[in-house]
C-alpha cells in the first residue's frame, strides 16, 4: 500500500456522518474551492460543501452545474467561473467521497507530481497515482468523545474514464486511530522441579 494512503476502514461512513455532525464553516457562498482543492483548508470547510453538491439547485446557485455521471465513483460539475489550481486552469471538478478534485487538461501528471513533491503510488502506462499526507492531527469526536485522527492528503491520479486528464485535489477525512497491537498472553510460570516433585 502506498505510504501516503491511510486505511479506508470506516472512512466513508464517518465522512458522511460528519457532514451532519460538524457545523459548516460559513455559508455555501463562502466556499473557497481553490483552497479546498489545494489542501489549504480543513475537514469542517470540506463538510460545508456536502449540502451544496448533494442538492442540484444549491449546486447551480453556487456556480456548480451537475454533469452526467461518467464514472460510477464520482460526481462531476462544470464551474460557472473557471478557476486556477496548482498553476492549471480548469472549469471542471469532481467529488468522490471525502475528496474534491479538479479535472485538468494534463495528459502527463508526472511533472506536476514532481513539483508538488508527491510520493508515487502507482506508475504504469494504464494508471498513475501519487500523493502526500499534509496534515495528520489528533482530534476528538464532538459526539462520542472518542479520539480520532484528522487527515488531509494531496493527490494526483489518472482515471480510465477520463483519458488525457489528470485529477488533482485533496482528501479530507476523519479516521479511527490505528488499533494497538494485542499484548501477547502472559507466560505461564514454570513450576520449579522441587515443587512439582512435592505434589
Amino acid at each position: 500500500m502506498p505510504t501516503f494512503q491511510r486505511p479506508l476502514t470506516a472512512r466513508a461512513g464517518l465522512c458522511l456522518a460528519l457532514s451532519v455532525l460538524l457545523p459548516a464553516s460559513g455559508s455555501a457562498a463562502a466556499l473557497d474551492l481553490p483552497a479546498l482543492i489545494e489542501c489549504r483548508q480543513g475537514l469542517a470547510d470540506y463538510n460545508a460543501l456536502a449540502p451544496v453538491v448533494a442538492d442540484p439547485l444549491k449546486a447551480v446557485a453556487n456556480g456548480l452545474q451537475p454533469l452526467p455521471q461518467t464514472n460510477a465513483f464520482m460526481s462531476e460539475f462544470r464551474l460557472a467561473t473557471p478557476l486556477t489550481v496548482f498553476g492549471q486552469r480548469t472549469e471542471y471538478l469532481a467529488i468522490a467521497g471525502a475528496s474534491i478534485m479538479a479535472i485538468l487538461d494534463l495528459p502527463d501528471p508526472r511533472p506536476l507530481a514532481s513539483s508538488l513533491a508527491l510520493e508515487d503510488g502507482v506508475d504504469t502506462p494504464e494508471k498513475f497515482m501519487a500523493g502526500r499526507e499534509l496534515v495528520s492531527r489528533d482530534v476528538t469526536d464532538p459526539v462520542t468523545g472518542e479520539p480520532m485522527i484528522e487527515s488531509v492528503i494531496l493527490s494526483l491520479s489518472t482515471v480510465k474514464s477520463h483519458p488525457g486528464k489528470t485529477l488533482a485535489g485533496c482528501t479530507y477525512s476523519l479516521d479511527l486511530p490505528p488499533e494497538a497491537p494485542e499484548a501477547p498472553p502472559a507466560p505461564v510460570p514454570a513450576v520449579p522441579p522441587a515443587a512439582a516433585a512435592g505434589r
